[in-house]
């Protein structure tokens, strides 16, 4: 009988020790207003709940995920001020460009306050007008150190007379203003859009679909139900129709200038001119955006490297698979549109043949690999210069022609019976459903190489850590393609630079590496005035035309307001323009072998 009263007594202390841990579990409540929308500051309380220290570090996130450059949010924080449970002010002390530490003497209920300015308009940043609020959650909502795990709400208070709210986030017993969230990955990966804003849903793959429109434009909302649906399912259909979704929402604002689209977890917000959606070739490249930002459900949100995921928000998250990440998305936003039917195969080759030749004519992919590029883009992608077209080399382009020749390598080797969906499931279901994680790279080339053939690891040596020229027509021949260089043979000369307009001159704002400019000493910012005597006005292309490869022209121009003349010997243009052409004896099989790679979805 004592036993049994001392394990009671004991299974009794236990219960209670286990339920004052679960009430003892950090919350964390925030409340976001916006007074005086037209100021551009939006105002957070935060609320810590269950955690008692003798103080605690608040940090706000330097990046966005989806976006690989340190923005430096904290740069917009102003006014920070804390109190305990009583209302006492707490001594806040910042220490360092992002962390500000709060001295809270074991108290419960911490709340820390303080301003955001928010008027920048892009998807990877936060911005607030007498119109709307658009905000992304990294540069707007801090989190207390190690606590990233806490989860909480967010109570909105919108300015008088907005009226809506759109954002991933679940509502709270049905309060459209009140959201809840797991852990803070989840809360700064569901943007908002709050204000007055146009609402309409549609249903496919077997969820339903919320969208946001902010702003005016030329757009049909029944047409694009209809066309966004088309592409959710094509999208859909590259993984069997496995959904990790059960509801999502697009936040689409139409603008002046619009700056593409950035992808989260059960969302994604698209910027776009407000009259890209007519005519039809305008309007596809609209749906190419949706193609490629709604394929990133599964590729980067879920699909990703071992780096990208925890995330470390104070830092740069660095990997070399970027041109999977996004140039995998990129082949398969253009590849989806043509499953779809809003290409025929003449106009997707012509699409993809133009990348391949934008990627060929800069000459930084003479330069950086792929691989490099992806670990770069913290320093070099979102960080351009009059330098960059001859160093670097866009990890979505490079990575989408990649991916088309993974592709048409896995179509040979199975002899048709799979294709880079087939992979792209593979990696799905392998990391993401059953073991959890990210990819690293040797897994990466282990499963391409598994599809395509072992003699993927050269692939990789050669195209994506090194920068050989792929020999395309050895991918496509066996689809009964040749890809055909219509330059070739063309005695065109080249003068190799870019210009600008500016108060009416002509302005020089890069010069190719190994141009006929280049090697003739033109740099970055110079006038041209003339060229051969007669005045330059915008197109240097007619001083040059009717010259031929060893012809010298002078080049009269201005360098930081002195005038000098220079002697410039042309040379041939090295220029590619490929067209992806029908073999005119393609046989049954190389047939059968093109219609896998380029069929309509069913």
């Amino acid at each position: 009988m004592k036993t049994t009263h001392r394990l009671n007594a004991l299974g009794t202390t236990l219960f209670l020790f286990l339920c004052q841990l679960v009430f003892a579990a950090t919350t964390i409540e925030y409340q976001l207003s916006m007074p005086e929308p037209h100021t551009h500051y939006y105002e957070v309380e935060m609320k810590v709940n269950g955690l008692q220290q003798e103080h605690m570090d608040f940090k706000m996130a330097v990046w966005a995920p989806g976006s690989y450059l340190v923005r430096e949010y904290s740069k917009s924080v102003e006014e920070v001020i804390a109190k305990d449970g009583k209302g006492n002010t707490l001594k806040v002390q910042q220490t360092a460009k992002n962390t500000w530490r709060v001295f809270s003497n074991k108290a419960d209920g911490v709340t820390l306050s303080y301003k955001v300015y928010a008027f920048e308009m892009s998807v990877r940043t936060s911005f607030l007008d007498a119109s709307h609020g658009y905000l992304n959650g990294t540069s707007i909502f801090m989190y207390v150190a190690g606590q990233q795990d806490a989860s909480g709400t967010v109570t909105v208070k919108p300015y008088k007379d907005w009226k809506k709210l759109s954002t991933a986030l679940p509502r709270v017993d049905g309060n459209d203003w009140k959201r809840s969230f797991p852990n803070y990955d989840l809360l700064v990966d569901s943007p908002m859009e709050i204000g007055n804003h146009k609402e309409f849903s549609f249903d496919a793959a077997g969820i339903k679909h919320h969208v946001a429109m902010y702003g005016e434009g030329n757009y049909d909302v029944e047409q694009l139900k209809k066309d966004m649906a088309n592409i959710v399912e094509a999208c859909a259909a590259v993984f069997n129709g496995d959904h990790p979704c059960k509801e999502y929402t697009f936040i689409i604002h139409n603008l002046t200038n619009g700056s593409g689209g950035l992808e989260h977890l059960h969302s994604t917000t698209l910027q776009v001119n407000r009259w890209t959606y007519a005519p039809q070739s305008s309007y596809n490249k609209f749906l190419s955006l949706v193609a490629h930002e709604y394929f990133h459900l599964w590729n980067v949100k879920r699909i990703r490297p071992k780096a990208l995921g925890p995330f470390d928000y104070e830092n740069e998250n660095y990997t070399t698979l970027l041109w999977v990440m996004e140039g995998f998305t990129s082949y398969y936003d253009e590849l989806l549109l043509r499953r779809a039917g809003y290409y025929n195969d003449d106009q997707y080759m012509r699409v993809l043949s133009s990348t391949m030749g934008y990627v060929d004519n800069q000459p930084g992919s003479k330069v950086q690999s792929a691989a490099a590029a992806s670990f770069n883009a913290w320093i070099k992608a979102y960080r351009p210069n009059e330098n960059s077209i001859n160093t670097t080399i866009s990890y979505y382009s490079k990575g989408q022609i990649l991916a088309a020749m993974i592709d048409l390598a896995i179509i040979k080797k199975s002899k048709g019976k799979q294709n880079l969906d087939d992979l792209m499931r593979f990696l799905y279901n392998t990391y993401y459903k059953k073991a959890k994680r990210g990819f690293t790279d040797e897994e990466m080339v282990a499963a391409v190489s598994q599809f395509a053939g072992k003699e993927s690891k050269q692939f990789f040596k050669d195209h994506v850590y090194d920068t050989k020229q792929i020999d395309y027509n050895r991918f496509f021949n066996p689809a009964g393609l040749e890809v055909v260089n219509i330059n070739e043979g063309s005695e065109k000369v080249k003068l190799g630079v870019r210009t600008k307009p500016e108060g009416g001159k002509t302005v020089v704002s890069n010069v190719y590496r190994g141009s006929s400019a280049y090697n003739g000493g033109i740099n970055v910012n110079d006038e041209i005035i003339a060229i051969d005597g007669y005045r330059v006005a915008g197109n240097l292309n007619q001083h040059i035309e009717h010259h031929k490869a060893g012809d010298v022209i002078e080049v009269l121009l201005a360098r930081d307001q002195i005038l000098q003349t220079l002697s410039i010997t042309l040379q041939k243009s090295t220029d590619v323009s490929y067209r992806i052409k029908s073999s005119k004896d393609a046989n049954g099989e190389q047939q059968r072998l093109y219609r896998k790679w380029l069929s309509q979805m069913k």
